[in-house]
């Protein structure tokens, strides 16, 4: 019988890009992002075919998959709707503030309402509003979330703020747990979710790139209180979005969703690990990455009731 947890979502969110680009907006603090030039038709084809096959893989093993379209050009980052919105067991939905005023504009109303026809939703709380201010939280990408131990891991950076985390960890119970992190170049890492990936019975983490030794020490050991096992990365695996990946459940498990990239730079002895407690499936998606994210940044889990169900997440651990 397959054990369900709250920390792997069955059911996700994916917004497939129309017009891919990379980001201009952006590129000033996501050192993740390709220097390349204006972007042509040919780009835009091949993530358009990348994230298809992505779907298309994910749901072969039995991840639903709720596809949505990108509506236009002026989105460029639209293919990761993770940082606007997050979802949470109980039927609670949260809206981010974004820092980049194009990505502002991923904010879709007619996503947050399909929700509310599939599954019991009982209240949406807004932080966009917070943007006016000059306070930004990109939802789980500022955020890498265990949602076991109710637990918000997150890089202090410009796109988390710490008054919008604090509000977010008071209303949805989450202790705040916040450190300072650089890349292998010594450039402050932008998100989270690129250090780090909570599974249900595994961590990835980058700690050689926490820059305070004592908050390396307190995020180490939080992991291992919870029982997980942690598996370090290298700054060169990181690079390589190693650690943006997400557990999800599939039909016969959970799995690992991670990029080609970030599987080819795990070792053997780290994949043999992950293996015993998850199964990786390895997705390619190099034109994409050249806009600074990777699988996980484009995957919002669903920890929703569906409706007419019985069992509510928070049964499930």
């Amino acid at each position: 019988m397959i054990r369900p947890s709250v920390q792997a979502p069955a059911a996700i969110v994916m917004v497939r890009p129309h017009g891919f680009t990379v980001n201009t907006e952006t590129a000033q603090d996501n050192a993740f992002q390709s220097h390349i030039g204006a972007a042509g038709p040919d780009m835009a084809r091949r993530a358009y075919e990348e994230h298809s096959a992505m779907v298309a893989e994910l749901e072969h093993h039995g991840v639903t998959v709720h596809l949505c379209e990108g509506e236009n050009t002026d989105t460029p980052d639209c293919v990761f709707p993770n940082n606007w919105f997050s979802t949470h067991v109980g039927g609670h939905v949260a809206l981010y503030p974004m820092k980049a005023e194009n990505r502002r504009l991923e904010r879709r109303p007619d996503i947050i309402e399909f929700l509310k026809t599939r599954y019991r939703v009982q209240d949406v709380i807004d932080y966009s509003g917070l943007e006016m201010d000059g306070l930004y939280l990109e939802g789980t990408g500022a955020m890498v979330l265990d949602h076991i131990e109710r637990v918000a891991y997150a890089v202090g950076s410009d796109r988390t703020n710490p008054i919008a985390l604090e509000r977010f960890c008071t209303h949805f119970n989450f202790e705040p747990l916040v450190f300072p992190a650089t890349d292998g170049n010594g450039v402050s890492i932008y998100h989270t979710n690129v250090l780090m990936c909570i599974g249900t019975d595994f961590a990835l983490l980058g700690a050689e790139l926490i820059t305070d030794s004592a908050r390396r020490h307190h995020v180490i050991a939080r992991l291992k209180a919870s029982g997980r096992e942690i598996i370090n990365l290298s700054a060169a695996q990181i690079a390589a979005f190693a650690g943006n990946a997400i557990e999800v459940q599939g039909a016969d498990g959970r799995l690992l969703a991670l990029s080609q990239t970030a599987y080819d730079a795990l070792t053997t002895d780290q994949i043999a690990r992950l293996e015993q407690v998850v199964s990786p499936i390895p997705l390619s998606v190099p034109t994409i990455e050249m806009a600074g994210g990777s699988v996980r940044c484009m995957i919002a889990g669903i920890h929703l009731t569906p409706r007419g169900s019985a069992a509510p997440p928070q049964a499930l651990a």
